[in-house]
């Protein structure tokens, strides 16, 4: 602890008190304290899903004392100083206490210091910048708790400061405001989030991905989405999808409200945000798979299903914000499979080649028109009597 700190408050019973993974960690690290995101959500009473520690200790120290413990340690970022103690199969990041030297808007060098109160005012936000003891001490030198309590997002220190040291922290605004915001973000706060915008483009996209996913994956994107276009945010990294309006009422899937929005070629967004080979084709799935319809009996819905992924037809009902018992209907429609293979057309005495196939297509339209009811039998008779009519 830096001399003359004093916490802000004291969590009682201090939590975590029982997880025995963490524990170890303390024991060999006992200066340490829980950093970030574990203590705003502590603090907020929600889950809690990754633990990271900060420490005054070098890399070199925090590993050493580690190891004196029997636990595993991973050098995963000794450049910006943190290693990932491991102790029953979980990782914790334990990150030595720094300052910036320089920043670029995207990457900073660092140097290591003993100062929380310094660590703490390099961070983005008041509510990521406390940090808490073994226990329950809370250390909140920006005012955080009191902001986290009054759905406050606001940056530590100047705001413009702040997003020239990484440009990625506009979108970070919109993601924490989108759930933990309860009120707008103050005027200077506006006035930088506009004039950062510029810098977005030095950012990759994988990491400007990264962060519109969890934004568009929140419980009510609508409003932070209407926020960051009010700005000019949302048009500055996804101008491919201006209809935001579209958003709500949509279940919390990133792709599928994107897929909403989208007003453009989706392959074409997809290649650019460069996202993977999944979420690619499912993108353009979204946007290119018939739609069933309200009035549509269980043979057209079969008929579907035959061609489509489930999934795929209900994101299509939900899409086009249709009726819930059009998507309980398919959910409760086992797909049909079409029954005949090209051995069944070889065991009537056609010879392999092109024919086979096209008997096959032949046999699948007939079982198609006939709502996919048709058996294996059925369909075996079809076949013999259409291999019989002449090409």
């Amino acid at each position: 602890m830096t001399q003359g700190e004093t916490a802000a408050l004291r969590l009682d019973p201090p939590p975590f008190r029982d997880d025995a993974a963490l524990a170890s960690v303390w024991d060999a690290l006992p200066e340490a304290r829980i950093a970030g995101g574990a203590v705003r959500d502590v603090l907020a009473g929600r889950p809690v899903s990754d633990i990271d520690l900060a420490t005054p200790r070098t890399p070199e120290q925090v590993t050493e004392a580690l190891r004196q413990a029997d636990l595993r340690v991973v050098p995963t970022g000794l450049a910006h100083g943190t290693v990932t103690a491991v102790a029953d199969g979980r990782g914790f990041e334990v990150t030595t206490l720094r300052r910036d030297v320089a920043t670029d808007g995207r990457h900073a060098v660092v140097a290591f210091t003993a100062d929380w109160r310094q660590d703490a005012s390099r961070r983005d936000f008041t509510i990521n910048a406390m940090s808490m003891t073994r226990d329950g001490r809370v250390f909140d030198y920006f005012g955080g708790a009191d902001d986290l309590a009054a759905g406050r997002v606001r940056f530590v220190g100047d705001p413009a400061t702040r997003i020239a040291e990484d440009y990625l922290r506009i979108l970070r605004f919109f993601r924490f405001h989108g759930r933990y915001g309860r009120v707008p973000p103050d005027a200077e706060s506006q006035a930088a989030l506009r004039a950062g915008i510029p810098g977005l483009a030095r950012l990759s996209v994988e990491r400007i991905w990264n962060e519109l996913r969890l934004i568009l994956g929140a419980e009510d994107a609508s409003a932070t989405v209407a926020l960051m276009d009010s700005l000019g945010v949302w048009r500055a990294v996804l101008p491919e999808a201006p209809a935001i309006r579209k958003l709500h009422g949509l279940p919390t899937d990133a792709l599928l409200r994107l897929a909403a929005m989208l007003a453009g070629d989706p392959l074409a967004l997809a290649l650019r945000l460069k996202l993977s080979n999944e979420d690619r084709d499912r993108l353009v799935r979204l946007l290119t798979t018939p739609s069933p319809r309200p009035d549509d009996d269980d043979a057209a819905l079969r008929r579907l299903l035959a061609d489509h992924e489930k999934r795929d037809l209900i994101d299509r009902v939900r899409l086009d914000r249709g009726p819930d018992a059009l998507r309980q209907r398919l959910e409760a429609m086992a797909r049909p499979v079409f029954p005949l293979e090209g051995r069944d057309v070889v065991a009537l005495g056609i010879a392999p080649g092109p024919r086979v196939g096209a008997l096959l297509r032949q046999v699948r339209q007939w079982w198609l028109d006939g709502g996919c009811a048709a058996g294996k039998a059925a369909c075996e008779a079809e076949l013999a009597r259409q291999s019989c009519t002449p090409d």
